[in-house]
């Protein structure tokens, strides 16, 4: 991989994490909240999904960003929105603005899934965690 690439690489790491890294915090300063939330939406227990749903945001975005374990790291978070986004973002359930805001994240998981799977198959690039230890 060139130098060019490995750029490109890095900084599509950066932005594909920082949404993670963000929302991973925002769970935990706002647990209350969310545990209400998720309570709200039918996710049975709600304060245990809402710490696993934090754990797996900041350390798989964490990952992704320094490109440790970039592959495993990339399937995992994935994985994750794929019932994150059914179960929050049922936009067809919903009428009007809400409908419309939800659509919007609705389609924006789905971005982030196929960047997610670009670095699934791909890895993480030259300027990573995974590059320097296959290098030894």
């Amino acid at each position: 991989m060139n130098s060019s690439n490995s750029i490109t690489t890095l900084v599509g790491r950066f932005l594909i994490s920082i949404i993670f890294i963000m929302s991973g915090f925002s769970k935990i300063a706002m647990y209350s909240q969310m545990v209400g939330y998720a309570a709200a939406k039918g996710l049975p227990m709600a304060g245990a999904g809402i710490a696993v749903a934090a754990a797996v945001e900041l350390l798989g975005g964490l990952a992704v960003l320094a490109g440790f374990q970039t592959r495993i790291s990339a399937w995992l978070l994935f994985v994750y929105l794929v019932p994150a986004t059914l179960l929050f973002h049922n936009f067809w359930a919903m009428q009007g603005m809400e409908q419309q805001d939800n659509m919007a994240h609705f389609m924006k998981n789905l971005a982030i899934m196929g960047g997610l799977l670009i670095l699934a198959a791909n890895g993480a690039g030259g300027y990573s965690v995974d590059a320097r230890t296959n290098k030894t």
